[in-house]
């Protein structure tokens, strides 16, 4: 093989890779989280970040001795939570929400959000498609 035969190889071999680093980069549902530890959380949106590969709700949470601890909630992609209707002024902060979900398997005030409730009694649908989520494939 000449030398511009293996330059082609070694270039199409690097382009295959970068090709396969975001796929490998996205995580599983399971790879995180734990459909065993569903939560629900009652709290306020603190902020909202619109961020790829997904969006995050941050929430202020009042424990039972009255601690507000502060959780972050995964949601789909900003693409999805768009075309599910969401935009980024849905939930303004200072918003009062039910965020039903399930837990981060470190035990972190984290969790993957599976839907969220508005103080009218509207949800959002804030899954992933594609992780192996429970029941994602319920709101498509």
């Amino acid at each position: 093989m000449n030398s511009s035969r293996w330059m082609q190889a070694a270039v199409l071999a690097g382009a295959v890779l970068v090709a396969a680093a975001p796929a490998a980069a996205h995580h599983a549902f399971s790879a995180e989280f734990d459909e065993n530890q569903p939560i629900t959380l009652e709290g306020t949106i603190t902020r909202i970040e619109w961020i790829n590969p997904h969006a995050w709700l941050h929430i202020d949470v009042e424990g039972q001795d009255g601690a507000v601890e502060s959780w972050m909630i995964e949601a789909g992609s900003p693409n999805t939570l768009v075309r599910r209707g969401m935009t980024r002024d849905s939930i303004p902060n200072g918003t009062a929400v039910v965020v039903f979900g399930y837990r981060h398997r470190d035990g972190s005030n984290a969790a993957n959000g599976r839907n969220v409730t508005l103080p009218d009694g509207s949800q959002l649908f804030l899954g992933s498609p594609g992780t192996g989520a429970p029941g994602e494939d319920e709101e498509r």
